[in-house]
């Protein structure tokens, strides 16, 4: 990665919002509502940076190229290094060996999980657009991990064609997802999960881990989990940063199913 150092330093990591790629996002929030994509193309031009960087078959160069790329050139809406650590430790803890994923960007949370989940673990990742799907799976591929996650283009509230998709081709049922990673539209995280558990797929000791619940924001999720506390989740809240600066708090809930 990068050093930065004087001004670059503190508009890259305390003064974020000065950055171009931070203002052309907000500009875009329609279009990245409609298609999951800025639409500068910097998340082709991500692909084509890790292809050209980073080592094949190697996670941490990966991982390394798509970080530098945040940092340095153009903003991206994946969790970042700071929150990533969050998720590492997660899956370490959990030690999961079916684990979903909802919202997959680039691919590089995908590549995060795959590099912390148990050997013989696998992770399935539901992607909203399929220009993200394409290149996440491109990025995964890269990083050596294809034969162990797959990118399915879907959403679980699409009235059940995703599910179903997942229950005939991967196996999901009752009891049989270990971990979930929420990290979609913000809208979305507390009705899909509803979703996931009226469809029995969690068992006591699921491990379901949420982005972004301060900013952008999921407040009914967070509320949710506060009101079941005890009952039958059991929350931890971490208080980070948005991705790739240290001004902007950011929350990622940690929350074990107590069934």
């Amino acid at each position: 990665m990068t050093n930065q150092s004087g001004l670059g330093a503190l508009v890259h990591d305390r003064l974020p919002f000065l950055r171009w790629s931070t203002i052309r996002m907000g500009l875009g929030i329609g279009r990245v509502l409609r298609t999951g994509q800025v639409g500068d193309g910097r998340e082709q031009a991500l692909l084509e940076h890790v292809l050209a960087t980073a080592a094949a078959g190697d996670p941490d160069s990966v991982l390394a190229a798509i970080d530098d790329f945040a940092r340095n050139r153009s903003l991206l809406m994946n969790v970042g290094d700071e929150k990533g650590l969050i998720l590492d430790n997660a899956i370490q803890r959990a030690e999961p060996t079916l684990l979903l994923e909802l919202g997959a960007y680039c691919g590089y949370s995908a590549v995060r999980t795959g590099r912390a989940m148990p050997d013989g673990a696998r992770l399935v990742s539901v992607e909203a657009s399929a220009a993200n799907a394409e290149i996440a799976r491109a990025v995964i591929e890269h990083a050596g991990f294809a034969d162990r996650i797959t990118v399915v283009v879907g959403m679980i509230g699409d009235g059940g064609a995703t599910m179903r998709h997942l229950a005939i081709e991967h196996d999901f049922g009752p009891g049989a997802v270990d971990f979930v990673f929420i990290d979609h539209l913000k809208t979305a995280y507390l009705p899909d999960l509803k979703s996931i558990l009226a469809a029995s797929w969690l068992h006591p000791g699921t491990v379901v881990v949420a982005d972004n619940v301060r900013i952008p924001g999921a407040p009914g999720y967070r509320r949710y989990m506060r009101e079941h506390e005890g009952s039958s989740w059991r929350t931890t809240e971490h208080k980070t940063h948005l991705e790739y600066q240290s001004l902007v708090a950011d929350l990622v809930l940690e929350s074990e199913y107590l069934g």
